[in-house]
């Protein structure tokens, strides 16, 4: 599979496959393909459709096959930001935020993550409950507006408000907490939860999370109650 990512900040990432290769993606995630990709929708185990279920995707994972020939598919972005591409391999795993993964190559594999009590995954807002990424091969995903990389040393730590986290690597540890003190709650304009990133490893910050965006955005739209 040979890949190019185009068109910034509106990305697309168009693959090219060579007979018998195989895409997989989340239902509705395909932009434009070539006649010969064959779709097949699988599940990918009762497991893995559970924990989807979990963190608000799609229960389905598509499969495109470039049949009789080389063949084409492309995957565009939602919202303005970047995709990027990951190698992924055993010891190479990403865990990323729910909408993060785009496509990916046939070997790779999609499970929820955890690392807290499910509760804080389900009442914090986003961030919480993320998606580990794993096995082998090239998996695509899609960051909202900048990303800003840092590579964390073991024991090193960074505190970020929920949503900015779009991917670090397995190694780091996650905890949530909360904002210290009723005012903070109240009037600090943050939440009431942080993120706290621990190295080592590598973690992706994003500017401008969709969820953000949509509350910056929510005083300006007429109200529905009338």
């Amino acid at each position: 599979m040979r890949y190019s990512i185009e068109g910034e900040p509106l990305p697309v990432v168009i693959c090219e496959l060579e007979n018998g290769e195989t895409m997989i993606t989340e239902s509705g995630a395909m932009s434009w393909m070539s006649p010969n990709m064959q779709m097949e929708t699988t599940g990918g185990g009762i497991g893995k459709m559970f924990g989807r279920a979990l963190s608000g995707e799609s229960l389905f994972l598509n499969r495109y096959t470039a049949q009789n020939g080389n063949g084409t598919i492309a995957f565009a972005s939602s919202f303005p930001g970047s995709i990027r591409a990951f190698n992924i391999a055993p010891g190479q795993e990403i865990v990323a935020q729910k909408s993060a993964f785009l496509a990916a190559t046939a070997g790779v594999d999609l499970s929820i993550f955890f690392q807290q009590r499910i509760g804080s995954g389900l009442f914090g807002g986003e961030g919480f409950i993320m998606q580990k990424v794993s096995g082998n091969g090239t998996a695509f995903l899609e960051f909202d507006g900048y990303i800003k990389e840092y590579e964390l040393a073991p024991g090193q730590q960074i505190v970020i408000d929920t949503g900015y986290l779009a991917a670090m690597t397995e190694t780091c540890r996650v905890e949530v907490r909360t904002v210290p003190g009723v005012k903070n709650m109240l009037f600090g304009g943050e939440g009431i939860f942080n993120t706290v990133i621990t190295g080592p490893g590598r973690i992706w910050l994003q500017s401008m999370p969709i969820s953000q965006m949509a509350n910056t955005l929510r005083p300006y739209f007429p109200s529905s109650n009338h």
